[in-house]
C-alpha cells in the first residue's frame, strides 16, 4: 500500500504530443511503481533543469542510462537495437529495465511481450515500417489509432491540461491491459508447451487432439512448424471443435479446408451433409467445426481428411 505521507518520486517525459511508446513506458513504470509500494507525480515537459532533478525519465532529455533511470532514445545513434534490428524506444528501454521485475523474473515472458507487443511499437516510434497496404487500401486501426483519438486536435492545440489527462487516462488503461498480457502470457506459453506434447505423442500427424480449450492463435503458435498438421481437435466449452490448420501464421488460408457443401450449415442440415448425428455448426470460411463429443469431432475430421 503506498503511504500517503512518503515522499513522491518525480518521473518526467516530453511535454507536446504523446505516442504509444511514452504511453506505454509510463504504463510499465506505473505497474513497476504499484508493485513496489512507490508514490510518484509525473511532470510533462522539455525543461531541462526540471529533467536534471527527476527521479526517472524517459523519451526525453538525450540520455540512456539506466542506472541513472534515464531511458530516452533520441540522442545521436539512438539507444541500441535489438537481434533482429529493431531499434529501441521509450517503452522498449522501460520494459528491457522493468518488465523482469513485473514478470517474476521470467525471461521467457519477458521477450514474448517484448516480441509481441513492445516491438511493434518502437518500431514506429522509430519509424521503421512493420506493416504494408492491404489491397483494400486500409491499416489495422490498432493502439496507434486509439492513441492518436486521445490528441487534440488542430481546434485545441495548446490546451496542455486536456493532454496531460488524456495522457495519464491511455496509461492507466494500457496499464492495465499490460498487467493482464503477462498474466495470461504465462497460461499461454504453459499451453503452448501442452500443445507441443500432444503432437509429439500423436500418432497421427495430420490431425492433433489437444483436449484443452485453445484458440486459432495458440494452435497456429505452436504447430505451424509442422506442415503434416491439417486438423486439430480440442475442447469448445462444453462441446468439441475441430479447427482447420492455417497455411502460414497471420494468414487466414487454410492447409485443407473443410468441404464446400460443409460452410455455413448448422444442426440437422450439417448433420445430414456430414453423417455426424450431433455435427452443431461449420464456420462459413470452413475453417471449424463444432460437434457435442469427442468422438463426433474425431469423425470429422476424419472425413474431411478423405475428402
Amino acid at each position: 500500500m503506498i503511504s500517503l505521507f512518503k515522499k513522491r518520486v518525480l518521473v518526467v517525459t516530453h511535454s507536446g504530443s504523446f505516442h504509444a511508446d511514452d504511453i506505454f513506458a509510463m504504463a510499465t513504470l506505473m505497474l513497476y511503481f504499484k508493485q513496489e509500494g512507490i508514490a510518484w507525480k509525473l511532470i510533462r515537459t522539455r525543461d531541462e533543469d526540471i529533467i536534471r532533478q527527476a527521479d526517472y525519465v524517459f523519451d526525453v532529455g538525450g540520455v540512456y542510462d539506466p542506472s541513472q533511470r534515464r531511458f530516452d532514445h533520441h540522442q545521436p545513434g539512438g539507444a541500441g537495437k535489438r537481434g533482429n534490428g529493431i531499434p529501441y524506444a521509450a517503452f522498449g528501454l522501460v520494459w528491457k529495465e522493468y518488465g523482469p521485475k513485473l514478470a517474476n523474473g521470467d525471461d521467457q515472458v519477458v521477450q514474448d511481450i517484448d516480441k509481441r507487443i513492445v516491438q511493434a511499437i518502437d518500431a514506429v516510434d522509430n519509424g521503421v515500417s512493420i506493416t504494408k497496404e492491404s489491397d483494400y487500401g486500409i491499416y489495422d486501426y490498432g493502439i496507434h489509432g486509439i492513441v492518436s483519438a486521445y490528441q487534440n486536435s488542430w481546434k485545441e492545440p495548446l490546451d496542455d491540461e486536456r493532454r496531460y489527462k488524456n495522457f495519464l487516462k491511455l496509461a492507466r488503461f494500457f496499464a492495465e491491459t499490460l498487467k493482464n498480457d503477462i498474466e495470461r502470457t504465462e497460461d499461454r506459453l504453459e499451453l503452448l508447451k501442452l500443445i507441443e506434447e500432444a503432437y509429439q505423442k500423436s500418432e497421427h500427424k495430420e490431425i492433433i487432439e489437444v483436449p484443452y480449450h485453445i484458440g486459432i492463435s495458440e494452435m497456429v503458435q505452436a504447430l505451424h512448424k509442422y506442415p503434416e498438421v491439417l486438423y486439430v481437435i480440442a475442447k469448445s466449452n462444453d462441446k468439441w471443435k475441430v479447427m482447420a490448420m492455417r497455411k502460414v501464421p497471420y494468414s487466414f488460408e487454410n492447409r485443407k479446408s473443410f468441404p464446400k457443401e460443409w460452410a455455413g450449415k448448422r444442426g440437422e442440415e450439417l448433420q445430414k451433409v456430414t453423417g455426424v448425428s450431433d455435427a452443431v455448426f461449420c464456420h462459413d470460411e470452413r475453417w471449424l467445426v463444432v460437434t457435442e463429443t469427442k468422438q463426433s469431432a474425431w469423425k470429422i475430421a476424419e472425413l474431411a481428411l478423405i475428402d
